[in-house]
């Protein structure tokens, strides 16, 4: 089940990555549309990824 889940979860990202190129490229309206919904994605993962380091470097040190 989760090699199914995973495997779908890679089938959008790669779709994602193909509606970028294709409306950097001057696509129609519904690709421009799922690229800008892919990069909001991937920067929603990449804030999420800094603030979960960030928390764990808030710790502080007691030298």
């Amino acid at each position: 089940m989760a090699v199914l889940v995973l495997s779908g979860v890679l089938a959008l990202a790669a779709g994602g990555c193909v509606c970028v190129v294709w409306a950097a490229r001057g696509g129609p309206r519904w690709v421009r549309a799922v690229a800008a919904v892919t990069l909001a994605a991937a920067e929603l993962v990449s804030w999420m990824g800094r603030t979960s380091r960030n928390a764990g470097s808030r710790g502080g040190s007691d030298d």
